[in-house]
């Protein structure tokens, strides 16, 4: 189960970096110079708003992988029908939201970030196509996650590779102006992302419902149910907390940084969206590990619960020591990809440098919350989020901003935020083994 979600979470990471590749390279005008580098600061600005749609579908997502794994271990099919019916329903509710946001609020949210009108401009023109057609995005995660709670993994991840591959070939034609099409510029790399985006909703839609025979299809199960959508939450939302901590501390590093110059802001940036390989994949082990844990715990069979524990946690921290000792050595050739100034360049490299030692920390956390997720205890599992992502973040990497040499050591903040999340979260791995009567093994692994 895991490979394919690991493939198809990695693919998601590859919409933003492809963007951004392609954005780098756009050619300056008369007016402005150095396009490149003001797009992809614009795209690091936008980017927060784009993990929160992702945090509120791949949120919600958990309570529905969590809650319709368990269901159909326990053989309940109605049940499961009416999850995955208002699992639809809910996804239509999110998309409904962001659009109103994003007519409402996206030039005051730029602005907070930057004074720069042209990084305003690119931000905007390009965050409001993303969130108007987001209901591409949204959708397409929760019939992924139908796919994959039913252990429909294959067609999941042909979805997720079909709409990557449209990006892929429609971001240059589109930014560029290639074959007979217009040059869009930083539009063109929006409107190539939500295409993509369509075509994997429009795939995952197909495969749910061709595929998944372990529960009805009807549209009637879209009626929303409040008891359905309660226990969605239940466990759901502190998982969209959690995810969307993410959003929340890469805007907050993006003013912290904005402290320091611009350059460190697209430095941190290009660097995130790179790092987003790694931190997907384990992701994608980590939707492994929620369901296989949560069916076997909804069917009473510890040894495998053990084994989910145990062996999840091994994948999930060689996964980011590969990520680790790739990034240390072929951390300079990934960012010359990018049309960067050589301030920005070098900014990047000590970000590799100094962040990736935090990286087997940071995999441990990643796997705890997913265990935590799997026995329905969200909120644990969004404390640990906090800790790494917000709570000790922030006030270290302000606090470091006072050096003389801030753009240097600022980086530092995220490992030592992954050390503190850890201690953290072994104390309540140790907590949850005792109240679920698993074994010692459980706690010590």
């Amino acid at each position: 189960m895991g490979l394919p979600m690991i493939v198809s979470m990695m693919l998601q990471a590859f919409y933003n970096i492809v963007d951004s590749y392609f954005v780098s390279k756009m050619a300056d005008t008369a007016a402005v110079s150095g396009v490149g580098e003001y797009g992809v600061n614009a795209l690091t600005l936008a980017f927060p708003v784009q993990m929160l749609m992702i945090a509120v579908g791949v949120g919600t997502g958990v309570g529905i992988n969590s809650l319709l794994s368990r269901s159909l271990g326990e053989g309940k099919r109605e049940k499961a029908s009416k999850i995955a019916g208002n699992a639809i329903f809910l996804g239509l509710c999110t998309y409904a939201v962001f659009l109103l946001a994003c007519i409402c609020l996206v030039p005051a949210y730029l602005r907070s970030q930057t004074a720069d009108p042209v990084i305003t401009q690119m931000g905007t023109e390009y965050l409001k196509i993303c969130t108007i057609l987001s209901f591409g995005a949204i959708l397409s995660m929760i019939y992924e996650k139908l796919l994959q709670a039913a252990g429909r993994t294959i067609p999941a991840t042909i979805a997720q590779l079909a709409g990557a591959l449209t990006n892929i070939i429609l971001d240059p034609i589109m930014i560029f102006g290639l074959w007979g099409c217009p040059q869009l510029g930083i539009a063109g790399a929006a409107y190539a992302t939500v295409i993509g985006q369509v075509v994997t909703l429009v795939l995952s839609l197909l495969f749910h419902h061709t595929h998944n025979k372990d529960m009805d299809a009807s549209l009637r199960y879209i009626k929303p149910d409040r008891a359905v959508i309660g226990e969605i939450y239940k466990i759901g939302f502190p998982a969209i907390l959690m995810q969307a901590l993410m959003s929340f501390m890469t805007y907050g590093v993006n003013i912290i940084l904005g402290l320091i110059g611009s350059s460190a802001v697209t430095a941190y940036g290009v660097y995130y969206k790179i790092q987003q390989f790694v931190f997907f994949a384990a992701f994608g082990l980590n939707n492994a590990i929620i369901p296989i844990v949560a069916f076997n715990f909804g069917m009473k069979d510890k040894r495998r619960v053990n084994d989910g524990i145990k062996y999840g946690m091994l994948y999930t921290l060689i996964i980011m020591l590969a990520g680790a000792v790739l990034l240390q050595v072929f951390g300079r050739p990934l960012m010359s990809v990018f049309t960067l100034s050589d301030n920005t360049m070098n900014l990047c490299i000590t970000a590799i440098r100094v962040i990736t030692l935090g990286y087997l920390f940071a995999g441990a956390n990643i796997a705890f919350q997913g265990i935590f997720q799997a026995f329905g205890s969200g909120v644990r599992s969004l404390l640990v989020s906090m800790i790494r992502l917000i709570v000790v973040v922030f006030p270290v990497a302000f606090w470091f901003t006072a050096f003389q040499n801030a753009e240097h050591v600022v980086w530092w903040a995220f490992p030592i935020a992954e050390a503190c999340a850890l201690v953290v979260a072994v104390l309540f791995m140790r907590m949850a083994a005792k109240e679920l009567h698993l074994t010692e093994e459980s706690a010590m692994h």
